[in-house]
């Protein structure tokens, strides 16, 4: 009984590492086939596990990890880097993601250091033209936004605008009271 599943275990292996390609001096199509469907599998794993904020690239802090996880992931498939250490690789960002951003919610000051702060663009209708340069948009830049966010045309109807640490800018409307 041992021998026959010893044999079936290595046939298995055997059979990956063929099917991977794992050992071939150049890929097949087959082998870029299963190489995509397992890294494809491997990925969707390591993204449930890790933080599902950086899909949507809150920061730059994620949008980071999206950029070096799709390039690293890439090279396993191409077999432009060896398959298992490429992999050991993605699930090491995944994971100091996910870490930083653990430290990043208990710590602010490290939070601020590697996602960035908002910055306040306008309060109560006044622009504060020193963040809008130090944030280096253009009086245009601002308006557009303000149209595209909250349909408003001027400052006058804002209560807050901050350029948020994922670069988009949000509006808070004044009350009609506050006019």
């Amino acid at each position: 009984m041992r021998d026959t599943v010893a044999t079936v275990a290595g046939d298995t292996v055997t059979a990956l590492i063929w099917l991977l390609g794992l050992d071939a001096d150049e890929l097949t199509v087959y082998n870029m086939v299963a190489r995509a469907v397992v890294v494809f599998l491997f990925a969707l794993l390591i993204v449930r596990f890790g933080s599902k904020r950086f899909i949507g690239g809150n920061t730059a802090f994620d949008m980071i990890l999206s950029v070096m996880l799709g390039s690293v992931i890439s090279r396993a498939i191409t077999g432009q880097s060896p398959f298992i250490p490429t992999l050991c690789a993605a699930l090491a960002l995944v994971g100091l993601h996910a870490t930083f951003g653990k430290v990043a919610f208990r710590f602010g000051s490290f939070g601020t250091m590697i996602k960035g702060k908002t910055r306040i663009l306008i309060r109560d209708g006044k622009v504060d033209w020193e963040a809008m340069k130090h944030s280096n948009l253009s009086r245009d830049d601002l308006l557009e936004a303000l149209r595209l966010r909250s349909s408003v045309t001027g400052w006058d109807d804002v209560k807050e605008a901050r350029l948020e640490r994922n670069g988009e800018i949000s509006v808070i409307h004044k009350r009609s009271k506050d006019r």
